[in-house]
């Protein structure tokens, strides 16, 4: 495994240069605007290099890397301060969404492309009135011909002014309740019945939009798994999101958590013994999380993905909280921009809302975990 690590390290050291060495450090969320289209050139490198989708089979056009050489890759490529990947929807939820549940025609329709990132995806699950209850959605799909007529409107859609594609759970059995009924279709997004427009957010940047379908249009055939079957393979998508690329995610958050520290000595807040207490205890937070990530790797996806994203969600919360009384008052001001640790505080209020709220998966671990009844719906 050291040698694996080492080729991983000297690689990235080797082409983090010339028109790639300034995008070190630049992306993630709430920066997604940061010089996206060289990070989009620089992951098609990777590509090139054979360095995308390492965890899918070879016949995928993956590297086929056992569970520890994909913790080892996300570290080192986390480690190295290359920049935010432009491509995960594709990678790390679509992908391995169809090797498992798509077709042939649709893995040889698409896979390929997410390898060599010539398309990007975006997710469509919340709705105005679904957000994190994705039972509740009311976007539908009707069969027309050899087509799917997609009508309705998603937001909080991540990246999808950048996307070429949607995965979309949409309402295609009139009439139906909660998760019957529903299905998963692959939809174009540049076409002319589809309006993206972007929200701003507390950060002053746009990476979230809402998306609006007016009667557009998909092949028949790009439906994964069967009609009416999109609830579980939503959920399975759900479930590959949280998986061994969070060990990269969790290098990021050792890299901002020294920062902290390191910004709460320079403006003494650090002689506070209750802020030292905090960020001994987000020291110790931290290596939950890495132990947590470490012990559910490899399982099928199940309730424990919800524990998982309950406790990156509320450290990270709670870091940029830590970021404000590291600085002191000059937290409360920003002459012109944001500075980093601001632009943290911000976007982490969303850490507990998006990717499923705490509230719904304190509702998953308390009905599939531990066996309580079920929350009444009205």
């Amino acid at each position: 495994m050291a040698r694996f690590r080492r080729e991983v390290a000297d690689w990235l050291a080797g082409n983090l240069t010339g028109e790639f060495a300034d995008l070190r450090g630049l992306g993630g969320p709430g920066r997604e605007h940061e010089a996206f289209e060289d990070r989009l050139a620089w992951e098609r490198h990777m590509a090139a290099s054979g360095w995308t989708c390492v965890g899918w089979p070879r016949e995928h056009g993956g590297r086929g890397l056992t569970l520890d050489e994909q913790v080892a890759f996300h570290e080192e490529y986390a480690a190295s301060g290359a920049p935010a990947r432009v491509n995960h929807l594709g990678e790390q939820l679509l992908g391995p969404t169809l090797i498992a549940f798509g077709t042939p025609g649709q893995r040889a329709r698409f896979l390929p492309k997410i390898v060599s990132v010539e398309e990007l995806w975006c997710q469509g699950y919340s709705e105005p009135g679904a957000g994190s209850d994705l039972a509740a959605v009311s976007t539908s799909a009707v069969r027309e011909g050899d087509q799917w007529v997609v009508t309705g409107q998603k937001i909080w859609t991540s990246l999808a002014q950048v996307a070429d594609w949607c995965f979309v759970v949409a309402r295609t059995e009139p009439g139906s309740k909660r998760h019957h009924g529903l299905s998963y279709l692959l939809v174009p997004l540049r076409q002319d019945g589809v309006t993206i427009r972007p929200i701003e957010q507390l950060t002053g940047t746009s990476e979230f939009n809402e998306v609006f379908f007016d009667r557009a249009r998909t092949a028949a055939d790009l439906v994964v798994g069967e009609p009416g079957d999109g609830w579980r393979i939503a959920m399975a998508t759900l479930g590959f999101e949280r998986g061994v690329s969070t060990l990269g995610q969790q290098i990021g958050f050792r890299r901002e958590l020294d920062g902290i520290v390191a910004e709460a000595k320079r403006t003494g807040t650090f002689d506070d013994p209750v802020l030292r207490a905090d960020l001994d205890r987000a020291q110790t937070g931290l290596r939950v999380l890495r132990a947590h990530a470490l012990r559910t790797l490899g399982r099928e996806p199940g309730p424990e993905v919800a524990v998982g994203k309950l406790l990156w969600a509320q450290w990270h919360r709670g870091l940029g909280e830590l970021a404000m009384r590291a600085r002191g008052a000059r937290s409360l001001v920003a002459p012109g921009q944001l500075d980093e640790w601001q632009r943290l505080y911000l976007f982490s209020r969303a850490d507990t809302i998006y990717g499923g709220s705490d509230e719904i998966e304190r509702n998953i671990i308390a009905e599939r975990v531990l066996g309580l009844p079920k929350e009444e719906r009205r």
